[in-house]
């Protein structure tokens, strides 16, 4: 998940459970990150094993005393990560990792050397290969972090863009090349109100909640959700937001007024999106929700499975 210039955001959402991990007292958190791709898995197995002194090929010890946790996250991340001395070894499934055929199976294969299983949400950890994988596995988002997204005023954050401060704005907070999140759906509701669609495609990380500010609503309109992030954000901001019941959506949307969480139809979304688009910066009371799943909470549930993994390996 290592970021470059076309991806910015990618993995974001790690390096804020750990920098949120980084705050608790008495952790000391190492990071090590690597680009996709069946290369970079394989270089990152190589100098994994060299930086940390994993298992030597000839005599089977490690040259340094092994961490606590080594925690990976993705299911092929596990792999390379075996190579790094460890007295507990977790993994958090995100979605594609479980999902898509090949990655399942090569997460599966895996499972059996993992000492503290998650996913990011529960259906998530429903579809986990094996019913002894789906048994133990926990529940540790990542979190939103709410310093960061935090409700701005709508004319700043469009005056920061250059974007119209009369307009009306949607935006599909995803990027549009991944077919899942379902940017055509998008699509079809915004030329139906007959407004602008912006999309977070390449956008740098810091100024995605300029982006979510300056719009009269998010729309997420997936096929599926490891776990909904985009939504969590949304509300963190207090912008509306329409999303697909899926991942942790149906839970972060409940009872919230002025928010929509159903299956996609036009019809439907566009009677809800309405109202949000003739007012200069209507919100609603998202933060609230946003809060239960920030990335200081998710971060404290992630430490004390590690304690409790630690204490039960002895």
């Amino acid at each position: 998940m290592l970021p470059d210039a076309g991806h910015p955001e990618r993995g974001r959402f790690v390096r804020d459970q750990v920098a949120a991990l980084r705050q608790l007292d008495e952790l000391d958190v190492e990071l090590y990150e690597f680009p996709p791709g069946g290369r970079a898995l394989a270089h990152a197995a190589l100098e994994l094993r060299r930086r940390y002194g994993g298992p030597s090929l000839w005599t089977g010890r490690s040259s340094r005393a092994p961490f606590d946790v080594v925690h990976a996250h993705f299911g092929l991340t596990a792999w390379p990560a075996l190579t790094v001395p460890a007295r507990v070894r977790a993994l958090t499934v995100h979605g594609t990792d479980v999902i898509h055929p090949r990655t399942r199976m090569l997460t599966g294969a895996v499972l059996g050397r993992i000492d503290l299983l998650a996913a990011v949400s529960s259906s998530l950890a429903q579809e986990l290969p094996g019913r002894a994988a789906r048994a133990r596995a926990q529940v540790l988002p990542c979190g939103v972090d709410l310093e960061r997204f935090r409700p701005l005023p709508r004319a700043q954050a469009r005056a920061e863009l250059g974007l119209d401060p009369a307009r009306a704005y949607l935006l599909f907070s995803a990027d549009p090349a991944r077919t899942e999140k379902r940017y055509d759906r998008a699509f079809a509701l915004a030329r139906s109100l007959d407004v602008e669609l912006l999309t977070l495609g390449a956008v740098d990380p810091t100024k995605v909640p300029l982006w979510i500010n300056a719009a009269n609503a998010v729309v997420v309109p997936s096929e599926r959700e490891g776990f909904g992030l985009a939504v969590l954000e949304a509300l963190a901001c207090d912008i509306p937001v329409l999303a697909t019941p899926v991942g942790i959506h149906p839970d972060a949307l409940h009872d919230i007024e002025g928010t929509l969480c159903a299956p996609f139809s036009v019809e439907r979304w566009r009677v809800t999106l309405e109202p949000h688009l003739t007012e200069p910066d209507r919100r609603v009371d998202g933060r609230r929700s946003a809060a239960h799943f920030s990335a200081q909470t998710m971060a404290a549930r992630v430490a004390a499975a590690w304690r409790a993994a630690l204490d039960q390996a002895g």
